[in-house]
């Protein structure tokens, strides 16, 4: 049987063996025990989020939620994702996660939270896996689940699409690839989140730019720290995330990183928290053009751009 202090009250057995972390006798193999621990941590994380924007909205309880879950599935299948937001969604929470997958966060979060809200609070799910989004979609319709959406969208493609309000309350990105945490940002930034909570993957854009610009930046005694190729890599990964933290930090944004879990469940474990609060920017900025200058970056500004400057790396003119 699975431990007892595996399972959260109140939530849904069902659903965890839906998506595989329980088996239909209720066991938890190891690596299901890993990865949940992985989403329960990142649910402490955002959970006190999550409770401020409700009271900031005042959003009652939902007394009837427990009927609503059960047997108000067909809501969700009435509703469109263009509905939901050209309504507006009310005085709802909205929460985009990007990268879904199979959607384990947005699950978790919808079960142990979302779903005793008596409002539209929304729960978006991005992903590029068209059949994982159907799989999700259909799994939300069964466990009655009404205020989840899944769309078939890149994390670039969600900032213009029409499918989602103009502005979200809070971002989320578990472990997504390469630039898409990148493009979360860009999400948020543009959808005036209030939070978001990152847990980055790999990145190899920068790496690859201190490669290519390698031989140009060796009069630089700073180039030592990336002259092997091993370190050109893991210092690539390291720069990409303090010029993520200067860039949220030049829009205004208090951040706070941590690790996630220990270091034996992901090597993946960078958590950066974000929090809109319109800091000054000007120090950030400064900081952030004179790093990418130092180290060579400079064609990257269009990536890690300030307040003051477009994704094109231009000033804005006032």
């Amino acid at each position: 049987m699975a431990e007892k202090y595996d399972i959260r009250p109140g939530q849904s057995v069902e659903l965890l063996q839906e998506l595989h972390i329980l088996t239909r006798d209720g066991k938890l193999n190891q690596d299901s025990r890993r990865k949940l621990k992985q989403v329960y941590h990142l649910y402490n994380f955002i959970e006190p989020l999550l409770q401020e924007l409700k009271q900031s909205k005042s959003i009652p309880l939902d007394k009837a939620a427990e009927a609503r879950t059960k047997g108000a599935g067909s809501t969700s299948s009435t509703t469109s994702p263009e509905d939901k937001a050209s309504a507006g969604l009310g005085s709802g929470i909205s929460l985009v996660d990007h990268g879904a997958g199979k959607s384990y966060l947005g699950f978790i979060l919808y079960d142990l939270f979302f779903k005793s809200l008596a409002d539209q609070s929304q729960i978006y799910g991005i992903e590029t896996r068209e059949e994982l989004v159907q799989r999700s979609t259909a799994l939300a319709q069964r466990l009655g689940f009404p205020g989840m959406s899944f769309l078939n969208l890149s994390v670039a493609e969600s900032t213009q699409s029409t499918q989602l309000p103009a502005q979200i309350d809070i971002v989320t990105a578990l472990h997504a690839c390469n630039t898409a945490t990148d493009d979360a940002i860009h999400f948020a930034l543009q959808k005036q989140a209030k939070f978001m909570v990152l847990v980055p993957c790999c990145q190899a854009e920068v790496a690859a730019v201190l490669r290519q610009n390698k031989a140009r930046m060796l009069a630089n005694p700073m180039s030592e720290l990336w002259r092997h190729p091993i370190h050109t890599r893991e210092f690539g990964s390291h720069v990409t995330n303090v010029l993520r933290c200067l860039q949220l930090q030049a829009h205004g944004y208090e951040v706070n990183v941590t690790e996630l879990v220990g270091w034996e469940h992901s090597m993946k474990n960078e958590l950066i928290i974000a929090r809109f609060k319109n800091l000054p920017r000007r120090k950030h900025a400064e900081r952030l053009q004179h790093l990418l200058q130092e180290l060579g970056l400079e064609e990257l500004s269009g990536r890690f751009f300030s307040a003051g400057q477009n994704q094109a790396g231009a000033a804005i003119s006032s």
